[in-house]
């Protein structure tokens, strides 16, 4: 009898113990900026590998639509953080100033902005220069669309007329010669270009981080709100991001499995290479080693939100002060995830 009070008092201060443990969870709703797609594993990792619940976090994270999207989410307390394109944050800003819960981001994932000019070899168009004059296409929400007049005024492009179309006719119009050049993210737009029987020689990529416009591109943002009433579980949900983001980028192969499982029909290889391109192209970039992963320069933020402000036409000024808040960044340590320089 006493055997058995004892084993049923144990079981019963355990299950007490793990419901103490659940109601201690900080639930966070997370959104990303598109699909489940390869750079989506970044996040995922940690979520399949527990380290946001190791860290007291109940993360919820889903697919978005757009980085205009979930930092409208954000803002609207639907979601309590996101990743979404830095420009758009900027935008947000500058055309709500009035808004009560504007969204700041905390972490810089994509230190260079993934936009970029991409044209095929046949279309004679080799750099820049050689886009005056010719017919661009891209949604009109296409974040290289949107800053393409800094890319413009940086390299004296002269002359371009605009193509509007849904995301998915792109790289076909492309393709069919319907437009001379298209704008996109690199990692994005290359491999559907691919897909359409395009091979990678073939295609001309231009990127603005490489032609000028040294853009930041996707960060982590959060809600004021949660900033304010809980800064310390934003601090250890970036710790716990880092964590699975240097697991990812030490081994794309090994990790994209975080993204089928959320996506049963995804290409595996297909979007192990498009996680490889954005790791390479914007994650682990030259600014960013420079920089520091997740970190930002005061200086070059502040002229993004000049060239933002003038090439959005935004209603306001974008104010560089008001779009970060690098304070719950892990220690120095924590964000050391970059994988080694490739020889």
């Amino acid at each position: 009898m006493k055997k058995r009070f004892f084993l049923q008092t144990t079981a019963a201060l355990a299950a007490v113990a793990a419901f103490g443990t659940a109601q201690a969870q900080t639930a966070i709703k997370f959104q990303l900026d598109w699909r489940f797609e390869g750079p989506a594993a970044l996040f995922l990792q940690s979520a399949a590998k527990g380290h946001y619940k190791a860290a007291g976090l109940d993360v919820t994270i889903d697919s978005g639509n757009g980085s205009g999207g979930t930092v409208t989410r954000v803002a609207s307390g639907t979601y309590d953080m996101g990743f979404a394109d830095m420009a758009a944050l900027m935008e947000f800003h500058a055309n709500n100033p009035d808004a009560p819960n504007k969204p700041v981001a905390v972490m810089m994932v994509y230190n260079n902005t993934p936009a970029a000019v991409l044209a095929l070899k046949k279309s004679g168009i080799a750099t820049p220069a050689d886009l005056s004059g010719k017919k661009l296409g891209a949604p009109v929400f296409d974040a290289g669309r949107k800053g393409f007049p800094i890319f413009q005024k940086a390299n004296n492009v002269n002359n371009v007329a605009w193509t509007s179309m849904d995301p998915p006719l792109r790289e076909t119009m492309l393709v069919r010669g319907d437009i001379d050049a298209i704008t996109g993210f690199s990692f994005t737009s290359l491999l559907n270009l691919e897909a359409r029987g395009i091979k990678a020689e073939d295609v001309v990529i231009l990127p603005f981080s490489e032609y000028g416009v040294k853009l930041y591109g996707n960060a982590i943002i959060a809600s004021p709100k949660l900033i304010k009433e809980n800064p310390a579980a934003i601090k250890a949900f970036l710790t716990a991001f880092a964590k699975g983001a240097k697991e990812v980028m030490a081994n794309p192969g090994a990790t994209i499995g975080t993204v089928k499982d959320r996506d049963g029909i995804i290409n595996v290889p297909l979007e192990t290479r498009r996680l490889q391109l954005a790791v390479d192209s914007v994650v682990a970039s030259p600014d960013a080693r420079r920089e520091g992963f997740g970190q930002i320069n005061p200086g070059r933020m502040a002229l993004m939100a000049s060239q933002v402000s003038d090439a959005y036409g935004t209603k306001t000024r974008v104010d560089p002060s008001a779009v970060w808040n690098g304070s719950m960044l892990p220690a120095t340590a924590a964000l050391n995830v970059l994988p080694p320089l490739k020889k």
